[in-house]
């Protein structure tokens, strides 16, 4: 029976790790309560026929008609009352950005002993990082005003840091190695 990974957040990090994680032999349950918006389509991996729909079900829908692939798709906003419903799987992938949903994820996946991998960027396209939650340290967003990747202009940078998300996911899914990375418009460093 093949794993299960629940990627929680589909949105910049999320969506392109989905579709990254598209040929390995798991079961990909995707959550996210938010709409694609027409902003979104620059960044995310979503496209103009999907505005207006939830992103999950968009993902799910993109997904099955791009490659065959079959996932789950949960449209819930994750809260107290359904973490533990929501949070199942073999490995949890934390793509959100916030952080009190951060802590929900967090709090859960120690109690319940599941692994779980972070994956975060500045909202300027200056870092990334992918930890593991055992080294991983949440910090809240930005205030209003803040810079985000909404725009497309770090859409190059936003697939990179996906790219180094799977990566660790494949990692850990064939291994049960746990490797974090650190990464900057110039490079990767493996932590």
């Amino acid at each position: 029976m093949s794993k299960v990974v629940t990627v929680v957040g589909v949105g910049a990090l999320g969506s392109h790790l989905v579709q990254f994680l598209r040929s390995e032999d798991v079961s990909i349950c995707a959550i996210d309560f938010d709409r694609v918006e027409q902003k979104n389509v620059q960044s995310q991996f979503h496209g103009k026929p999907s505005v207006g729909k939830m992103k999950a079900s968009a993902l799910k829908q993109s997904m099955q008609f791009m490659y065959g692939m079959k996932m789950d798709a949960k449209t819930n906003k994750l809260a107290e009352g359904n973490v533990e419903a929501l949070l199942v799987g073999d490995l949890i992938i934390d793509c959100v950005d916030n952080g009190a949903a951060r802590r929900l994820i967090q709090d859960h996946v120690r109690a319940m002993s599941i692994p779980c991998l972070h994956g975060a960027l500045a909202p300027d396209g200056s870092f990334g990082c992918v930890i593991w939650d055992e080294g991983f340290a949440i910090d809240d967003e930005a205030g209003q005003g803040a810079a985000t990747c909404e725009n497309g202009e770090f859409l190059p940078f936003i697939a990179i840091t996906s790219a180094y998300l799977a990566r660790s996911a494949q990692l850990f899914l064939s291994t049960n190695e746990k490797v974090g990375f650190s990464i900057s418009p110039a490079g990767a460093i493996r932590v």
